[in-house]
C-alpha cells in the first residue's frame, strides 16, 4: 500500500480566486485561522487592496488576476511554488451571474459566465493539478451551486457552468486520486452576501419557502466547509459535491 504524504496545516499553501470580498475572503479567512499561507485572487485591485488592508496577516498575500487567462494564471502557480516551495489548496471560486431567459440570452452573456465560471476552474485545477501531481498531495475545492444541481430560472449560463463544474471535478478526482491529490465540490444555496441583499423582498420571502432551515446562509458555513475539505481531516474524501443550503437539495 502507498504511503500517504500529510502536510501540516500550518505549512500549507492556499490560492483562493474570486478571494478579494464575500464568500471568498470569507475563506481565505477560515484557511489563514488554520495556519496557512493564503493567496487572494481577483480582477478587482482595488478590493484586493482593501482586503490586504482589512485581514492585516503577514500569511496573507494578494494577485490581481483574470481568472480565464491561462497564461496569467500559470505565471501566478509558478511564482507561488518557487517563493513558498509548494501548493497545497486551490479553490476556484470566482464567479459571476448574467441572468436572463435563455431565449433572451445573447451569446456574450453565455460565453462569459461559461468562461468566468466553469474555463477559470479547468485552468485553475489544470495548474495546480500539475504541482499536486509532482508533490503526490493536494485538495483542489471547486465552487459550484445548488443552480448547478437543481437547476434555476433564468440562470441557464450559470446553472450550465456549475454543473459542467461539477462533472469536470468528479472526472478530474478519479484521474488523480493515485497521487493523493483530491478535487471536491461545494455548492451553497442562499448564502446572505451583497448578490442577495439586492433582491427584492418578495424574492428573499419565496427563496425562504425552499430552505427547510428557514435561513440564509453566511459566507462562515460556505467556508467552514471549504476548510474541511482543505483540511487533512478529509484527506479520504474525493470526487464529492457537498451541498451546504439548509437542506433544499436532498
Amino acid at each position: 500500500m502507498a504511503k500517504i504524504r500529510m502536510v501540516e496545516e500550518d505549512q500549507k499553501v492556499a490560492i483562493v480566486t474570486g478571494g478579494a470580498r464575500g464568500i471568498g475572503l470569507q475563506i481565505c479567512r477560515e484557511l489563514l485561522s488554520m495556519g496557512m499561507t493564503v493567496v487572494a485572487c481577483d480582477v478587482n485591485a482595488e478590493a484586493l487592496a482593501a482586503a490586504k488592508t482589512d485581514v492585516a496577516s503577514d500569511k496573507f498575500e494578494v494577485a490581481t488576476l483574470d481568472v480565464t487567462n491561462s497564461e496569467g494564471f500559470e505565471a501566478l502557480v509558478t511564482d507561488i511554488v518557487e517563493r513558498h516551495g509548494r501548493l497545497d489548496v486551490m479553490v476556484n471560486n470566482a464567479g459571476i451571474t448574467r441572468d436572463n431567459i435563455l431565449i433572451m440570452m445573447d451569446d456574450n452573456d453565455w460565453d462569459l459566465v461559461l468562461n468566468v465560471n466553469l474555463k477559470s476552474a479547468f485552468i485553475g485545477t489544470r495548474e495546480a493539478g500539475k504541482v499536486m501531481m509532482r508533490q503526490r498531495c493536494g485538495s483542489i475545492i471547486n465552487m459550484s451551486s445548488f443552480s448547478g444541481l437543481e437547476g434555476n430560472r433564468g440562470q441557464g449560463n450559470y446553472a450550465a457552468s456549475k454543473a459542467g463544474m461539477i462533472g469536470m471535478s468528479k472526472s478530474v478526482a478519479k484521474e488523480l486520486a493515485k497521487r493523493n491529490v483530491r478535487v471536491n465540490c461545494v455548492c451553497p444555496g442562499f448564502i446572505q452576501t451583497e448578490m442577495t441583499d439586492v433582491l427584492p423582498q418578495e424574492a428573499k420571502d419565496m427563496a425562504m419557502q425552499q430552505i427547510p432551515a428557514q435561513r440564509f446562509g453566511a459566507p462562515s458555513d460556505i467556508a467552514k466547509a471549504v476548510g474541511f475539505l482543505a483540511s487533512n481531516g478529509s484527506g479520504y474524501i474525493t470526487a464529492q459535491t457537498l451541498s451546504v443550503d439548509g437542506g433544499m437539495h436532498c
